[in-house]
């Protein structure tokens, strides 16, 4: 029976090495096709495949362990690069955040040249009140030449 077993593998091995090498090529040639790799760039990584394929085979035969074992470093690093990308949208998001948030600080001031409806505004650089009466172009401090203001509630 072990003999047999043993066959068989040969067997299976001998077969499936000219199927693999055929589906690589396969897909080398589909990626040149579609316009994703050029040819120089499709073969090298088709070289890329089978060295990492045949050094997977020969971790799996000589150690007895199985694919996840030979991808777990692999798996690592895909992790660590998880986690950073991750860091880098939190850290990012943050940033856009506190960008909005000051935005909308400033979105509560009015600028000479802008329009402004009736009321007061406090010149944010001396504090030096104006009304307007009716609705109009805010004008430069008279005080201090600001051109930063603040609404004033009545």
């Amino acid at each position: 029976m072990l003999e047999r077993v043993k066959a068989a593998i040969e067997t299976a091995e001998k077969d499936t090495l000219p199927q693999l090498q055929e589906q690589i090529a396969d897909a080398k040639e589909k990626a040149v096709e579609l316009g994703e790799l050029t040819r120089e760039e499709a073969e090298r990584l088709g070289d890329y495949l089978r060295r990492d394929l045949t050094d997977a085979a020969e971790f799996m035969a000589r150690t007895g362990k199985e694919l996840r074992d030979w991808l777990s470093f692999d798996l690592d690093v895909i992790e660590d690069r998880l986690a950073s990308v991750f860091a880098l949208m939190v850290d990012h998001t943050r940033e856009e955040l506190q960008r909005l948030a000051e935005q909308a600080r400033e979105s509560e001031y009015l600028h000479t040249g802008e329009m402004t409806a009736m009321g007061s505004l406090r010149c944010t650089g001396c504090g030096k009140q104006m009304r307007f009466h009716t609705p109009g172009h805010i004008p430069p401090c008279p005080s201090c030449h600001g051109t930063r203001f603040s609404r004033v509630a009545d």
